[in-house]
């Protein structure tokens, strides 16, 4: 295996991880900017105002986009499976 391969596959796997993080955070983003937009208008500043509704924002978002980051992962490492003779031999 060369350095080439192994920086490779270490770019595929940042890239695969960005991809299954972001619609994650960028939910968490929006609720979070939301909730403080209606924080700062009603001057309510309880933590669990803020808490809640991005738990609830985010199952929400992993339940919808469950099945779409499993695939992506699945075929990631299947693809790492299938590369493993060509790796090693």
């Amino acid at each position: 295996m060369t350095p080439d391969t192994v920086i490779e596959l270490g770019r595929q796997g940042l890239n695969i991880t960005v991809l299954l993080a972001a619609p994650l955070l960028l939910a968490a983003l929006a609720a979070g900017l939301f909730i403080g937009m209606f924080q700062a208008a009603t001057q309510i500043q309880d933590m669990t105002l803020s808490f809640i509704p991005k738990l609830v924002v985010l199952v929400v978002v992993l339940g919808m986009m469950g099945p779409w980051m499993l695939r992506h992962l699945l075929d990631f490492t299947r693809q790492l499976f299938e590369m493993i003779p060509l790796l090693v031999g």
